[in-house]
């Protein structure tokens, strides 16, 4: 059984072209795959080198477990029929893991990008001590790496997606979780280690839960051509985040998309946050059960469900609840599309499942309010997010990419078992 590592440090040496090709040559794989089927040929034309070049490279991705190969294919290139390209579906694999006020979902994604194992837990996490929400958070994912294992998946590297203020390791403040500078991606690593004696440690990053769930509609949500976008999740709280031609706009320190806490009105309820008025306290998931009359469902996802039971059914109350708080997003959404001029906004979260009643009254407000007059209320610019659009499945996928940027620094042809 091959072993993969995670990577000890890189630097530029003789082996650095090398290194640069096979990464051209893997996404290609990737990529054409995606599309139908992947030759040598076809991977040949895509990154501009020599066939005999490509072949070589394939050879060295196949020995070291990154791809496979199977029956012979014409693919519509002219002459000798080749063999088919894939990417492995065993091997190095990225581990997401989505902290949130009542829920903890964790997924392991292939380098194909599928997620193969997901566990997820619904948990009150607000209150709770942070180690203690983050020791329960390792022990969902102890259980989901035992759970890829069995399928010969190894994850070489865990993103923790957590709502709030991200930055250098730490929660610097998670109002709706009442975390304050906690040194999350320790903690978590701790744990992990804790219950896996015996194997590597994981390592572990952090990331803002809307921007990981923005990646994840950009990889796989079907927005092509779209790549600039603003992305909105609703939960307990509402976060956003802004894709720029691809790349995440992260903002000098790492905190921008807060739009949850914009504020709509200076002498409107408090926020968790310590202003006042904010989005949040209007478009935020406890804000609109309440304004339903849903609140006896307990709120969370049975709360949402019954919302949009009620809705469905055409509850005056709820309707008008949920319009309210679609005309409040469009408002603020009008700002954010007048300062950045996004081809879309996509919303995720619950605001999915509520579209049929939500997008009309936030559609009205942005083309009242976007001043390029490009906002049409037919457009298609408002859209609900894809099922793929999570941030456990984005925080997985982020693994990947760094797997798919230098694939050697993740291998080591001895073979030994996986503790």
């Amino acid at each position: 059984m091959k072993t993969y590592l995670t990577p000890l440090g890189s630097k530029a040496d003789k082996d650095t072209v090398r290194r640069h090709n096979l990464s051209l040559v893997l996404r290609a794989v990737r990529e054409e795959g995606e599309a139908g089927e992947a030759t040598r040929a076809g991977v040949s034309a895509r990154v501009g080198l020599t066939r005999a070049a490509v072949s070589s490279l394939v050879e060295q991705l196949l020995d070291s477990g990154f791809l496979t190969e199977s029956g012979k294919t014409f693919s519509g290139q002219a002459g000798r029929p080749g063999t088919a390209l894939k990417v492995a579906r065993t091997g190095p694999a990225g581990l997401g893991v989505e902290v949130n006020i009542d829920y903890v979902s964790v997924c392991v994604v292939d380098l194909a990008g599928t997620g193969r194992v997901r566990q997820t837990e619904h948990l009150d996490n607000r209150g709770a001590p942070p180690d203690e929400v983050l020791a329960r958070a390792a022990r969902i994912a102890a259980r989901t790496l035992d759970s890829a294992r069995e399928q010969e998946l190894y994850p070489v590297g865990a993103t923790l997606a957590l709502p709030g203020l991200v930055s250098g390791g730490s929660v610097r403040q998670a109002p709706n979780l009442g975390w304050n500078q906690v040194p999350a991606e320790s903690l978590f690593a701790e744990s992990l280690a804790g219950l896996r004696p015996g194997t590597d440690p994981l390592p572990v990053r952090s990331e803002n839960e809307a921007n990981l769930a923005a990646l994840a509609e950009l990889w796989f949500g079907g927005l092509d051509p779209i790549r600039t976008f603003l992305y909105l999740t609703g939960e307990i709280g509402v976060g956003g985040a802004l894709v720029l031609d691809g790349q995440l706009l992260r903002g000098a320190h790492g905190f921008a998309g807060e739009i949850g806490h914009v504020m709509v009105d200076p002498t409107g309820p408090e926020c968790r946050c310590g202003s006042r008025g904010c989005l949040e306290q209007y478009a935020g998931q406890s804000a609109l059960l309440r304004a339903a009359g849903v609140e006896e469902s307990g709120g969370g996802a049975a709360g949402v469900l019954e919302l949009e039971r009620r809705a469905q059914a055409g509850d005056a109350r709820a309707v008008a609840a949920v319009g309210d708080a679609g005309r409040m997003l469009g408002r603020v959404l009008s700002g954010a599309v007048n300062l950045f001029d996004p081809d879309a906004v996509v919303l995720g979260g619950m605001y999915r499942g509520l579209m049929p009643w939500l997008s009309a009254p936030a559609n009205e407000e942005l083309t009242d309010r976007v001043v390029s007059g490009l906002w049409s209320r037919g457009g298609g610019r408002l859209r609900a997010s894809s099922v793929a659009g999570d941030a456990a499945r984005g925080a997985a996928a982020l693994v990947v990419q760094d797997v798919l940027a230098d694939p050697v620094a993740y291998v080591r042809p001895t073979d030994r078992s996986e503790g």
